[in-house]
């Protein structure tokens, strides 16, 4: 089951190749706070309420009706984080930013302690990712939506990821809500230049969607990411995700993550992004204004568009009350 959010307000599930509104809903956001609040699983409630009119899904998303399938009403109350040297092959992208093929890195050191111990017994602890913090909810740009690049930046390339979201319950507990397809837009260039500042290069926009799998994700994914420049393929590469490609398990990650009190306030919203292997920074790509990424997965549905903008430069000068 696949559900989609409408800009204008409204869910949309899919089922194989049927999309249906689901009746009486405005938000995923506001179904799963239901779910939560009586028991239920997100199908057993959306059965509940039934669904109605059929639509186009694809036509939605070509005429830019589509937004990121999960929004929290106060985007102070989102938080985008992420973990990085996650998937098997991964670290050799990140050893060639940071140090020869003969170094062992920081990045080496710490993707082979995932691979070691990534992947804990039941009832045991692995050892503890990388991690980002990216920003809050109001850096979530909706599928097909430009992603802008601050006029600071040295660079704006795309990382094909999969994203979690998750939100809180009023006990503390927490829920996943489901999977999406994400662009875990970054600076590359500014992370090169030291990996002390890999915080500052994800201090970045990203987009997810356009559609949220629910349930549980397949241990083996296969996607395609790809930039177009005028209409043509500029560069594109196959990408591989899911437990069976990973150095650590996603109950692993999620344990590292939500351990901290902090991130377990009562309706909380959280976007965490799990890493990739495959960036177009890699092969020598600088993406130019107009440039659109596009990833792609037969098991999230449609593809996750965005084309790069620049913004202008910001005054940010500070004030003294």
């Amino acid at each position: 089951m696949h559900l989609s959010q409408h800009k204008n307000g409204g869910v949309i599930c899919r089922n194989n190749q049927t999309a249906q509104w689901v009746n009486g809903v405005e938000t995923v956001y506001g179904l799963a706070q239901e779910a939560i609040d009586n028991g239920l699983s997100l199908a057993q409630l959306i059965e509940q309420k039934g669904l109605g009119e059929g639509v186009d899904l694809a036509d939605l998303y070509a005429k830019g009706e589509l937004d990121c399938p999960v929004r929290h009403p106060d985007p102070a109350h989102t938080y985008l984080t992420g973990t990085g040297l996650t998937h098997l092959g991964s670290a050799a992208t990140r050893n060639a930013m940071h140090g020869s093929s003969d170094d062992l890195t920081d990045s080496m050191k710490i993707f082979q302690m995932g691979v070691e111990q990534g992947k804990p017994a039941e009832g045991e602890e692995g050892v503890q990712p990388e991690w980002f913090y990216k920003g809050n909810g109001a850096g979530i740009v909706p599928p097909g939506d430009a992603l802008p690049s601050p006029a600071f930046a040295l660079d704006g390339g795309e990382e094909p990821e999969i994203a979690g979201f998750y939100l809180i319950g009023k006990d503390g507990q927490v829920h996943r809500i489901g999977y999406t397809l994400a662009n875990e837009f970054s600076d590359h260039i500014t992370e090169k230049q030291n990996y002390l500042y890999l915080a500052h290069s994800k201090l970045r926009p990203a987009s997810f969607g356009p559609e949220l799998l629910v349930g549980e994700l397949p241990a083996h994914i296969e996607g395609h990411s790809q930039i177009k420049r005028d209409g043509d393929a500029l560069w594109g590469k196959d990408f591989l995700s899911g437990e069976d490609n990973m150095s650590h398990s996603f109950r692993n990650l999620e344990h590292h993550h939500f351990k901290y009190g902090l991130f377990r306030q009562p309706g909380d919203l959280h976007v965490h992004m799990f890493g990739t292997a495959t960036l177009s920074f890699a092969d020598q790509i600088s993406a130019q204004a107009g440039d659109v990424f596009e990833i792609s997965s037969p098991t999230f549905g449609l593809p996750l568009r965005n084309a790069l903008a620049h913004e202008e430069a910001l005054d940010t000068k500070v004030s003294v009350l």
